[in-house]
């Protein structure tokens, strides 16, 4: 197939290639010079122009937010009934549909697809994918989908698989949290972090975010960024937003989202999302 892959960051990136890898064509659009840079680098063509899609027959979007989604979706007119996009952002189950009502009024069709497994699990096209939409559609965008991960049917309905993914960001935030806060503990009980870590995750007390996301909070501020803590205040304020709308109770997911939000305001937004462990010093 003729792919438009949207959004070339650090996980955007990997997937545009694994899809290119797979024998589909692919041309990247991003805004910023130095992820088009990169893109070359990997052999993947980017350029800065939307109209690029115009002619290809699916669309993948991988940008950051749901208002990075509406600008897209606001600009691109005159699309191709027929045209399949793959909606991969976590932008939460209003955003996804409100934007895909309006790509659907132009003959479109939508798969809601959101990730989850970050960029290690892109770097081996092994992301676990939440597929929703039409059952035609979802068929139509597989040999795409396939290619970066293990796809899983999420529901008939566009919206779905956003809802699954709020479920898994809440989990993701408390857990983050959760480890941070226990390691903290550990450098308080005059312990050493890393013989608890090394002690614990195993046990009943482990996690798989203790687990990868442990030994990085251990390495200090400039550690590599897997994930930034900015997107973890997006991701854990989507949940939020979801919960409030359903009148869901959800305090642990409060307590993560306000600490996400506290390392941010202590400038750690671009760094890796482990760094908020910080809020506890």
């Amino acid at each position: 197939m003729n792919v438009a892959f949207v959004g070339l960051g650090a996980i955007g990136l990997p997937m545009a290639v694994q899809i290119q890898r797979a024998g589909h064509r692919v041309i990247g659009i991003e805004l910023a010079e130095a992820s088009r840079a990169r893109a070359a680098v990997e052999g993947v063509a980017a350029v800065a122009d939307w109209r690029a899609l115009i002619e290809c027959d699916v669309v993948v979007v991988m940008v950051a937010t749901p208002t990075q989604l509406a600008a897209l979706v606001s600009q691109c007119d005159g699309l191709r009934a027929g045209q399949h996009w793959i909606i991969m952002s976590t932008v939460g189950p209003a955003s996804v549909r409100e934007q895909a009502q309006r790509l659907q009024a132009q003959g479109v069709q939508v798969v809601d697809a959101p990730v989850t497994g970050g960029v290690a699990r892109a770097l081996t096209g092994s992301l676990l994918i939440f597929a929703s939409g039409s059952a035609e559609a979802v068929a139509h965008c597989e040999p795409v989908l396939q290619a970066m991960g293990e796809v899983k049917n999420a529901g008939v309905q566009v919206g779905d698989g956003q809802a699954i993914k709020v479920v898994n960001q809440h989990l993701c935030a408390v857990h983050l949290v959760a480890a941070a806060e226990a390691l903290s503990l550990a450098r308080s009980l005059g312990l050493q972090p890393e013989q608890v870590l090394e002690l614990v995750e195993k046990g009943a007390g482990g996690s798989w975010m203790l687990s990868d996301r442990g030994p990085r909070m251990l390495e200090g501020t400039d550690t590599r960024v897997t994930s930034m803590v900015d997107i973890f205040v997006k991701d854990s304020g989507l949940v939020a937003e979801a919960a409030q709308a359903c009148q869901a109770a959800v305090p642990l997911l409060d307590t993560a989202h306000a600490r996400f939000k506290a390392a941010a305001a202590a400038g750690l937004g671009q760094r890796d999302d482990s760094r908020v462990i910080e809020t506890w010093r």
